[in-house]
């Protein structure tokens, strides 16, 4: 994440450009119908068919490129993947690209987050026949794996990697909201943007097993306001206040924080002014 020419803290993102849920009107996410026929068994794995994807040795592991050649759907930025309250059919593994969430609250559209490669995302239709809690836009070019119901179950009984990978992905996704209720409760702006970094600076750290007290990740404009709940130019000053103060870097599209420690008593000292404004 690099500084912008005027200094605001926190780098231009294409992201930043991506279409809303609202103008996004173009054609879903192309369908299986725009490649090669296939029979419901090759789609499923059936039994009474030979399954590529889950014959090799569980050790090894699913064919990535097999799996890209039999459930890879690409998109464009701005394609709309599926739409809040549309059955879900398939659930989505992101292979390349970048997607956002969004989900409407009372007529307004809110950002859930935006996804990477390896997220994964609709899962709703591991449910059966439930209904899409949010809407899924493209922001770039991509490709992501529709896995219908069957196929996920067939892929999680023969290969525990893939098994591990979705449980790890749904726990985060759990520590995640439970870090954004965490974050909504406050009520100072400066206070949501520092806990959200102490946060993210606290597993990067874990992720690494570095003894240091200081942290480095990437993250962009619109990831983070997503996580606060505020738009992207509040981020961004937010953002800009913190490196006045040294208590963070901008370098090579990463965020850095040097001691961790000084913004956690940074943080503790903006609850104490909040708590004192309260009072009055």
């Amino acid at each position: 994440m690099t500084s912008s020419s005027e200094g605001d803290g926190v780098a231009p993102d294409a992201e930043r450009e991506a279409p809303s849920a609202s103008d996004a009107e173009r054609a879903p996410l192309p369908s299986a119908a725009a490649e090669p026929p296939r029979s419901p068994a090759t789609i499923t794995g059936a039994p009474d068919e030979p399954d590529e994807v889950a014959a090799g040795p569980v050790e090894s592991g699913p064919d990535p490129e097999r799996l890209r050649a039999r459930f890879g759907r690409p998109f464009e930025a701005g394609d709309v993947i599926f739409r809040e309250g549309e059955p879900g059919t398939e659930a989505y593994l992101l292979e390349e690209g970048r997607v956002r969430l969004i989900k409407k609250v009372r007529g307004a559209e809110r950002s859930l987050m935006v996804l990477k490669p390896g997220d994964l995302f609709g899962e709703s239709a591991l449910l059966g026949g439930a209904a899409r809690w949010s809407t899924a836009i493209a922001l770039s070019r991509g490709v992501a794996l529709a896995l219908d119901q069957g196929t996920l179950q067939n892929l999680v009984e023969r290969n525990p990697a893939v098994a591990l990978r979705i449980i790890k992905q749904l726990v985060g996704r759990l520590r995640d909201a439970e870090d954004q209720i965490e974050i909504m409760m406050l009520t100072d702006t400066q206070s949501k943007v520092v806990n959200a970094l102490l946060k993210l600076a606290q597993q990067s750290r874990a992720a690494s097993s570095s003894s240091s007290n200081g942290a480095s990740f990437a993250i962009s404009p619109m990831e983070l306001s997503t996580r606060v709940g505020l738009d992207v130019d509040t981020v961004k000053r937010a953002v800009q206040q913190l490196r006045e103060g040294q208590y963070l870097r901008v370098a090579d599209e990463r965020l850095e924080i040097p001691d961790i420690d000084a913004l956690r008593r940074l943080f503790s000292l903006l609850g104490l002014k909040d708590e004192i404004r309260g009072e009055q």
